[in-house]
């Protein structure tokens, strides 16, 4: 995403108090997570008035993401989600909490969806209690999505079941004709910074 400063010519130098807040996410860990709810935060003090995030990811740990969305959904501005080059799994979802017409995809960018992955491991029925959990987060998630995009409940679910449970790979184009992204390009950021000086 490309942003720019467009600066008054009276402005002979310029420091802002706070910088425009961009967010990048490439993992999703606890880590990332926790920045992620601190730039959210951030954001909320420069005076601008949408937050961009951009997804360049393979995925990562799923409730990291649900921590994710925790902080959006707490968000007082509005969030673009960008998508440049991948947006798989975990990364898919948090696309979709773009708000409606600030979902932006780059015409050659690649969505993943699929099955959250549960990696049981242990006694019978810890992995039978790790199966219902994944199976209760996918039924979650799913629906979600779903309703960000303003589609039915089960749209993915019954997607990807037609797909055999398979990964899910979605080129831009299609993307937009299902109504995941708004916008197949990646959006500019301007930072006007003007002086107006009046007397009455």
């Amino acid at each position: 995403m490309i942003w720019k400063f467009n600066t008054d010519s009276k402005i002979k130098e310029l420091e802002l108090k706070n910088s425009p807040v961009i967010i990048r996410v490439n993992e999703f860990t606890e880590e990332s997570a926790k920045e992620f709810a601190n730039k959210i935060a951030a954001a909320h003090n420069t005076g601008q008035k949408v937050i961009p995030i951009i997804i360049d990811s393979y995925g990562g740990q799923v409730y990291s993401l649900m921590s994710m969305i925790g902080s959006i959904n707490a968000s007082e501005l509005p969030i673009a989600t960008i998508i440049e080059g991948k947006a798989m799994s975990c990364g898919a979802i948090l696309f979709t909490f773009g708000d409606e017409g600030l979902r932006y995809m780059d015409k050659d960018a690649t969505l993943m969806i699929h099955d959250v992955s549960g990696g049981a491991l242990g006694k019978i029925e810890e992995m039978k209690s790790s199966v219902e959990e994944a199976e209760r987060l996918n039924k979650k998630v799913y629906k979600m999505m779903a309703r960000n995009i303003g589609h039915p409940d089960n749209f993915f679910w019954d997607k990807v079941q037609e797909k055999g449970r398979a990964d899910w790979f979605i080129e831009a184009d299609e993307a937009y004709e299902l109504s995941i992204a708004n916008h197949l390009r990646l959006p500019k950021m301007t930072v006007d910074v003007k002086v107006d000086i009046s007397f009455s």
